[in-house]
């Protein structure tokens, strides 16, 4: 979730921010020692309280502690009824996942062995980080663009390997923080291609954008696109997230357009972009509606310090740059000429994973947005791929096909919106961006929906 506003004013918790594109920042409640905020744009967070948790947390505890709710990996996994893939022996095996993130995380191996052990999850049969766009820098636990990047890494590799056990991980790392704009966008593309040009990964899952109007023009935006193609004409898949401030995003200076904007990579036609869901109220977990947290007080207060509202919501609208792609012909009603976005969505609501790199007192920590549901798909991607046999490649063309077909593995969801609201300026004035509403069929906040496991599984590979 997009992280807002700490750069206005002193908050008990503090946001700790890559830059605009990273999708992630720490969160932990102001404390001696505590690093101060940078005045970068921030994104999902992970909560930190200044007590660490030692334990997972259950859904129950996390809203009597938090005020609002968090999910194990279980849940997420009964969700999308993937146990039934796993008693077929359908885990990913046989696949690589591609996390790409700035910096990585120093413990992220040791990390990952404490959350499965946690969930009585196997080790994944192979996890290997590489950093083929340069040295990393070595890691500092006072500067918050690495804590927050030891943040992404771990929320990111943690939700790919849970839905996907079998699939092998690739942390593939980057030496330069992306920020609005095409800073680390460079280096994301030259280790991108490395991975694409070697065959290493089937998927590569993407938890960072940036705001369109933060490009000068498409011009700028253009040689960066050089993965995507690349990876199109290697059939490897490609998602990014959606963003986590709703129908807007940040400017360069970490302020809230006050009209909608959208973002790239996810934008880009040859990526797939994974927008957020999350449990509807009372009504079970077949009936996600789409994630929407900006109005929740408690969240706020744990986000920014104060009841809000503060944007925490699924990105989604209607690109500046690129032009409908074909494989939304069938949408035009909704899209018009413009590129739409997202494609599809997964669950953004709380999760948790343990941390132990330095910065923020090691323990269980919580996690949501756009940057959760990436890895999550990517995974969903995995378990096709495997049932395939071979990589899908660009999905976009088969999951419009598959909503227009009304295929079982598709679940519509039709309740929520992106609409936010966030302070303009260092006024107390309140501004609503209204944004798009969940609808029957294709929408700007949920794409064409969530999935149902074995259903889409088979679907997406053809079978």
């Amino acid at each position: 979730m997009k992280l807002t506003h700490s750069h206005r004013r002193k908050a008990r918790i503090v946001a700790l921010t890559t830059g605009a594109g990273a999708l992630v920042a720490a969160m932990l409640a102001a404390a001696p020692g505590a690093p101060e905020a940078s005045a970068a744009p921030a994104r999902t967070q992970v909560i930190q309280q200044s007590g660490p948790l030692s334990a997972p947390p259950t859904t129950a505890q996390c809203e009597k502690l938090y005020g609002f709710a968090c999910y194990q990996p279980s849940q997420l996994r009964a969700m999308y009824h993937l146990p039934a893939l796993y008693r077929d022996n359908i885990t990913g095996k046989g696949t690589t996942i591609a996390i790409v993130d700035s910096f990585g995380s120093p413990t992220i191996q040791r990390d990952l062995r404490v959350f499965d052990r946690a969930f009585g999850y196997p080790a994944p049969p192979s996890f290997t980080a590489i950093a083929p766009a340069g040295k990393i820098p070595a890691y500092n636990a006072s500067d918050p663009a690495m804590i927050a990047a030891a943040g992404e890494t771990t929320l990111d590799v943690d939700y790919a390997h849970a839905l996907a056990p079998g699939a092998s991980i690739l942390l593939v790392e980057t030496p330069v923080a992306e920020t609005e704009g095409i800073t680390g966008f460079p280096q994301i593309v030259a280790a991108e291609k490395y991975v694409i040009d070697r065959g290493l990964a089937d998927v590569i899952s993407q938890s960072f954008n940036a705001t369109e109007p933060t490009f000068t023009s498409y011009q700028q935006l253009e040689p960066l696109r050089a993965a995507y193609l690349d990876a199109y004409a290697h059939q490897v898949t490609v998602l990014a997230s959606a963003g986590d401030s709703g129908v807007t995003g940040p400017d360069a200076q970490g302020a809230y357009y006050p009209y909608p904007v959208t973002s790239w990579p996810d934008s880009d036609p040859l990526v797939t972009a994974v927008g957020g869901t999350q449990p509807g109220p009372g009504r079970g977990q077949s009936a996600p509606v789409a994630w929407n947290q900006t109005y929740v007080p408690a969240v706020s207060q744990y986000v920014a310090g104060d009841a809000g509202p503060n944007p925490a919501a699924s990105g989604g609208g209607k690109s500046e740059f690129f032009a409908r792609p074909r494989y939304q012909d069938g949408v035009r009603d909704v899209v018009g000429d413009q590129r739409g976005v997202p494609d599809i969505s997964m669950d953004a609501a709380f999760v948790m994973g343990y941390h132990s790199f330095g910065g923020l007192p090691s323990g269980w920590s919580l996690a949501g947005g756009t940057s959760e549901s990436t890895p999550e798909f990517a995974a969903i991607v995995a378990l096709a791929d495997q049932v395939a046999g071979h990589p899908l490649g660009l999905l976009n063309p088969r999951l419009y096909a598959l909503s227009a077909r009304h295929a079982p593995g598709i679940v519509d969801v039709t309740s929520g919106s992106n609409t936010v609201t966030f302070q303009q300026g260092t006024t107390s004035n309140l501004v609503t961006v209204p944004g798009y509403p969940a609808r029957t069929g294709y929408d700007l906040v949920t794409g064409i929906g969530t999935i149902n496991g074995p259903y889409f599984v088979d679907e997406l590979a053809g079978r």
